[in-house]
């Protein structure tokens, strides 16, 4: 049931339906089954539409916790693929930017996904802190927001900008230098 629910959402949207017009009652038709049988699933369409769009998405992966700077580059890592992605996959461009119009749609993936992420990295960070990797001084929110940058500059900003596999690394190594205690 659920994949036909995805399969009807994706093929309203690649038939060009834009997304405010995608409703739980043309989805609920499209698939072939009652919207009860929806609701009891997901409480809305904001809900569907996020799990759909993080059911393209590759999984978030699980840190090793050996260093502040292996765990970095597989979040950074994480972005890449995700980047890459969003290039190659029409649909998922498609609706991030629908999904940025609809603000409730939005918020909802903001809350559920974007801002778990940023959680994670501050973690990392702070855990980089308590381990002496990271100073105690700085702005782990301004930090985080350093290490992402990149990424989403070449995955949103210049979408042809290279992402090579080394790409990660190079950005947690040359923020990581400039944020390490100082002898």
């Amino acid at each position: 049931m659920e994949q036909a629910v995805f399969d009807a959402v994706v093929g309203l949207l690649e038939g060009g339906v834009p997304l405010g017009d995608v409703s739980i009652e043309r989805i609920a038709r499209t698939a072939g089954v009652g919207k009860a049988t929806i609701y009891r699933r997901w409480s809305g369409k904001e809900d569907l539409l996020v799990e759909l769009v993080r059911s393209i998405e590759p999984p978030d992966p699980e840190l090793p916790g050996a260093s502040v700077r292996d765990d970095l580059v597989m979040l950074l890592e994480f972005m890449r693929r995700r980047g890459l992605a969003k290039r190659t996959s029409a649909l998922l461009r498609n609706m991030f930017a629908q999904m940025q119009a609809h603000p409730r749609l939005w918020e909802h993936y903001h809350r559920t996904a974007i801002e778990p992420r940023r959680r994670r990295g501050i973690e990392v960070l702070e855990r980089g802190v308590a381990t002496g990797e990271v100073r105690a001084d700085l702005d782990l929110d301004l930090v985080n927001d350093l290490f992402i940058g990149p990424l989403l500059l070449r995955t949103v900003l210049q979408p042809d900008a290279d992402l090579s596999p080394d790409f990660p690394a190079r950005v947690a190594d040359t923020i990581l230098d400039g944020v390490r205690p100082r002898p």
